[in-house]
Order: structure tokens, then sequence, then C-alpha cells
């Protein structure tokens, strides 16, 4: 099942019809924006990213990453590919590895909407979280880079690298209920019990003492393109909801990976990670605290509970845009399908523990 779902998510294919455009427009920005272009543009479309579409551009020996908004109505601020662009700007020179930003157009006369371009890494992005293709000796080397990065990511001086301006310091989770609030009812397509009474209970049971950094927002193994042959991440994808934030709501985002699976989620809930080599839920956490310099993640179980439904919120958002036909990926359809799912999931875990 997962070499399925690898198979259609990554790799490029024709451009689809729905997000076609001149590439001679392209090509003349780029030889007027791109350092160091030069030949015949050549463009696919990836096949993964249910979000903002993307592409890989070819000309002579260099290649290319474009990503832009999706063409119709949006819902406001998202797929905000300028705050994904400025990010990778100011992270680029840190110790959080990110591919090498090129230019930001908000012309929407060359590709029909605002997009941006940056380098392509030559890595591989791994989609099963239970590694088959990675040697058992050497997953838990793969699970502590993904958590070094992390926490490299929430350690950046952010006013230093220029982001002190990239969201409101504080706050940051009665922000993103407010958000995701707006942004659910805005996608709603179906009435779902456990959505309403999260929506309703999480505004009330706000943890205190909130730390800042910069967030990434959406930190999961297939958002981080590996070395093709070592555990070294190239690069962090997607960061198109970055902003300043919470910590450990970003971390415990990640971590939810250790709950979940199913036939709804790709996650690690029903492996025996012992047998597997890969580190518990508990240990992860341990690592990352370490590295941070936490004594542990308080109130983990409400953080769960809050990204669950945030997570659902998201995949309502996607079902969505695949009603409309603005989704980019022919997966999104599935996808908003696990938003019902999820929000159970996450309300019958605030009944269990924190009721």
């Amino acid at each position: 099942m997962m070499d399925e779902i690898s198979e259609e998510f990554s790799g490029t294919q024709e451009i689809r019809e729905q997000h076609k455009f001149d590439i001679s427009k392209l090509q003349t920005y780029m030889e007027a924006h791109v350092d160091g272009f030069a030949g015949q543009l050549e463009v696919e479309q990836f096949k993964g990213g249910q979000s903002c579409p993307t592409y890989k551009l070819t000309a002579g020996s260099r290649q290319y990453v474009l990503r832009r908004k999706p063409p119709g109505k949006l819902l406001p601020s998202a797929h905000a590919v300028d705050r994904e662009f400025k990010v990778i700007s100011a992270l680029y020179n840190t110790e959080v590895p990110v591919a090498r930003p090129y230019a930001l157009s908000d012309d929407e006369s060359i590709v029909g909407t605002m997009f941006y371009i940056m380098e392509f890494m030559d890595g591989r992005v791994l989609w099963d979280q239970s590694l088959p293709t990675i040697a058992k000796a050497d997953r838990a080397l793969y699970y502590d880079e993904l958590n070094r990065t992390l926490a490299a990511l929430h350690s950046v001086d952010y006013q230093a690298v220029g982001l002190g301006d990239f969201g409101k310091p504080g706050d940051y989770v009665a922000r993103q209920l407010n958000r995701w609030t707006k942004q659910y009812r805005a996608s709603e397509t179906e009435t779902i019990e456990a959505m309403d009474n999260l929506i309703e209970w999480l505004a009330t049971t706000i943890p205190g003492d909130e730390k800042v950094s910069v967030v990434h927002g959406d930190y999961r193994l297939d958002n981080v393109m590996f070395d093709a042959h070592e555990p070294r991440i190239l690069a962090v994808l997607d960061w198109e909801i970055s902003t300043l934030g919470d910590p450990l709501a970003d971390f415990s985002y990640h971590l939810m990976s250790w709950r979940l699976g199913g036939e709804n989620f790709r996650g690690l809930a029903d492996y025996d990670l012992d047998d597997l080599g890969i580190p518990s839920e508990s240990a992860y956490a341990e690592a990352y605290c370490k590295r941070m310099g936490y004594d542990s993640i308080g109130n983990i179980d409400w953080y769960m509970v809050y990204n669950m439904w945030r997570m659902a919120a998201i995949l309502q958002g996607i079902a969505k845009r695949a009603i409309d036909g603005t989704a980019s990926s022919p997966q999104a359809v599935e996808q908003g399908k696990r938003a019902r799912p999820l929000a159970e999931m996450a309300w019958a875990l605030a009944e269990e523990k924190l009721l």
C-alpha cells in the first residue's frame, strides 16, 4: 500500500490541464531574474503536494523548482508562497537545511498566479514512516536527523535572521484556533459533531507559558528531502503555513505521527517500533527536549488533541478544494475524507485524557 502511495505522490508528470501556463513567459522572466539561468526551459509538474502546484524546471544543465498559488477562488491567507519565499530566504544561511531561493514574483501574467523559484535538490523524499527501504540499523539515524533539524529551526534567533515581523509573538495557539476555525467554517461541506465540540472546548483550555520560535506548521517525514545515500536532510519543504509560534505546538504536531495509524493515516501507531529500530514517542520527545534544554513537554495530550483538530480543519479545506476543482492533486478527494475520522479521534482522546 505504501509503495502505491509513494508512486502516486513521487516524481513528475505532464502539467495538469488546469495548471498549464505560457512557458515562454516564464523563460523570459527567468532570463531576467534568476542568476546563472541559461538554455531552453522545459517544465514538468510534480505529482505530490495537495496545496500549491509545484513544477520541475530544466534549462541546460541546471534544474529548479517553481511553486505557485493554485488558480481559482482561494481561502483568505491560504497558499502563501510569498511567506514560503521569505522564510526560506531568511533560513538559507542557518543550520536549518533549505533550498536556495532565487526569485519571487507577484506578476500574475507570467504563470497565472504568484510564484517563486528555488533550487532543485537532488535527494529523496521518504513517504513510508516505517522506512522499509532503510536498513534497520540506520532507521534511528534518520529519525534523529528529523529531530535535530526541527530543534535547529526552533533554536533560530528569528530577530537576527530578519523574521521579527514574520508573525505576532505570543498567543500563537489562540490565533491558530481562530484562524483554522474560520478556515474550517469557510470550507465546511458537512456537519462534523466532533469538530464543533473541539472548537468550543479547545478555546477554553489553552495552556499558558507559551514559548516563541519560527514554526514550520507541517513538519513531517515527507516534508523533508534526505540525501540519496545517507541520513542527512538536504532541505525542509512546504513552508507555506510557517510563522512565529509555539515550538511545542509545532513539535507535538510532528509527534502526532506516533499516535496515528490504520487505513486513514500514514502513522506509526500500528507498528512494533522496537522491531523496526525506530525510537518510541517518549524517546523521540526526550531527544528533542534535550536539544532544546526542556525538562519535558507539558500538556502533551492537549497539544495532541489540538493538532489532530487543526489537521482535520486542513483536511476539510482540501475536501472543499477537491469539490471546487482547485486542489492541485487528484489524491485530494481521498485526503479530504480523513477530516471526520481525525476529528473523532481527537475528541475521543480529549474525553479519555482531559475531560
